[in-house]
């Protein structure tokens, strides 16, 4: 059964950093790309990150780009989000899940974890 689950999330001020985790288990979690979403209230879900299984290339959006940097230890089937510079508008609740491709823009699993918030306010 595959399980993923989120932390890190909190409250920060416009600026600030933060770095999500995501602990991963029920499938081969080397053989997957995986990647970070957000869905902010009122929006779509978005993807923010991915990186290959092998953690030697990464995908980000725009938005996001020289500020965000995913990671992943395969040893710990744990992929990380290290968020830098951060700003209102990456406020919302952030879930991993793995990827077809690093292109890819769709979930590859159908179950999702509770995600971690991350609000960024004054």
């Amino acid at each position: 059964q595959v399980q993923l689950v989120e932390s890190g999330g909190g409250l920060v001020q416009p600026g600030g950093s933060l770095r999500l985790s995501c602990a991963a288990s029920g499938f081969t979690f080397s053989a997957h790309v995986m990647s970070w979403y957000r869905q902010a209230p009122g929006k779509e879900r978005e993807l923010v990150a991915a990186i290959t299984g092998a953690g030697t290339d990464t995908n980000y959006v725009d938005s996001v780009k020289g500020r965000f940097t995913i990671s992943r230890d395969n040893a710990k089937n744990t992929v990380y989000l290290q968020m830098n510079s951060l700003k209102p508008e990456d406020t919302a609740v952030y879930h991993c899940n793995a990827l077809r491709t690093l292109t890819s823009s769709y979930p590859y699993f159908s179950s999702w974890g509770q995600g971690t918030q991350v609000t960024v306010s004054s």
